[in-house]
């Protein structure tokens, strides 16, 4: 039984990371548990250098040969994230758009900090989820609509409400309710010397039990694809999904860039700890914006009150 076990234990440490990059590298992620447990693909990918250090200095060399090789799977599609694209469609001549988005946790986020991002950092275009008439209010007492009077307004009690705020002149496109009754506000929006940009507040529900997963499935499919030979779309929101997730990869590959993918800043979590549990951060939140618009800058903010941190990004228009 000793030698068994002796034999075993190596495979025992290699395999648990090679089943996960064979589940990440062949998109298995929409099933119920592994649609949660791939946002968590950049942990393991550190942790399999463990096993892999481990294994080596026991000199088991073939289990050490499968850790290797598990380990740079994972490094070839989570490292990217950490690199800059080298944007040239940044410096150009185009007009700036700057858009920020924020879960507002059902409205209990803090409306004045929230009028005080829109302010800092001159946002034009803001989209809300979790949003409640009572949060728009509140927020506008602080200042919001003094800073983005135009809006489309589809916020309700509870988690469901979505909305749409503007420094310049907009068109109420309507609303998506994704499965799961989780709101989408959408606008075409008329930015000065830039035409007119179609903006959506994206909020798919998220996969947080076995009978909703296939729910987040259809919530994705039913997400607008890139426009990039017809009008500049940016899409932005929580997604509650990350780049480990191959729905919204195959949404990004539709003709879409993820703004903090192009600026290497597709690390930093933009949600967790939740509720007191010791969950690692986790980035659902993102600007994703046709393939013709450069991307200046990212960045992750703070907001008290919600469980997510806003995100903003400074784009270029075509």
């Amino acid at each position: 039984m000793k030698r068994f076990l002796l034999r075993a234990l190596p495979w025992v440490l290699a395999l648990p990371a090679a089943v996960w990059a064979v589940f990440r590298v062949a998109g298995w992620d929409d099933r119920y548990p592994m649609a949660q447990l791939m946002a968590f693909t950049p942990y393991v990918a550190a942790g399999s250098l463990v096993p892999l250090a481990a294994l080596l200095l026991w000199r088991r060399w073939a289990a050490a040969g499968l850790a290797a090789v598990t380990a740079v799977a994972l490094a070839v599609v989570v490292l990217p994230r950490w690199f800059a694209d080298g944007d040239p469609m940044a410096g150009a001549a185009g007009a700036s758009l700057r858009v920020l988005s924020a879960n507002v946790l059902v409205g209990s986020a803090g409306p004045a900090e929230l009028v005080g991002l829109v302010r800092a950092h001159r946002v034009d275009v803001l989209a809300l989820q979790e949003v409640t008439p009572e949060f728009l209010a509140a927020a506008d007492a602080a200042g919001m609509s003094g800073e983005l009077p135009y809006r489309v307004d589809y916020a309700v009690p509870g988690v469901e409400g979505s909305a749409l705020l503007s420094r310049f002149p907009l068109r109420d496109d309507g609303v998506r309710v994704n499965p799961g009754g989780f709101r989408q506000a959408r606008a075409e929006v008329s930015v000065p010397g830039g035409g007119t940009v179609l903006v959506e507040s994206a909020h798919p529900l998220a996969p947080w039990a076995d009978f909703v997963t296939p729910l987040w499935v259809r919530g994705f499919e039913g997400q607008p694809r890139a426009t990039p030979e017809g009008p500049v779309r940016v899409l932005l929101g929580d997604f509650n999904a990350t780049l480990d997730h191959h729905l919204l990869r195959d949404l990004i590959d539709s003709g879409y860039r993820d703004a903090a993918d192009v600026l290497g800043r597709g690390f930093t979590g933009t949600w967790g700890p939740y509720d007191g549990d010791p969950l690692p951060p986790v980035t659902l939140d993102r600007v994703l914006a046709d393939r013709r618009v450069g991307v200046k800058d990212f960045q992750v903010l703070e907001l008290p009150g919600s469980d997510h941190r806003p995100v903003y990004a400074e784009l270029v228009l075509p």
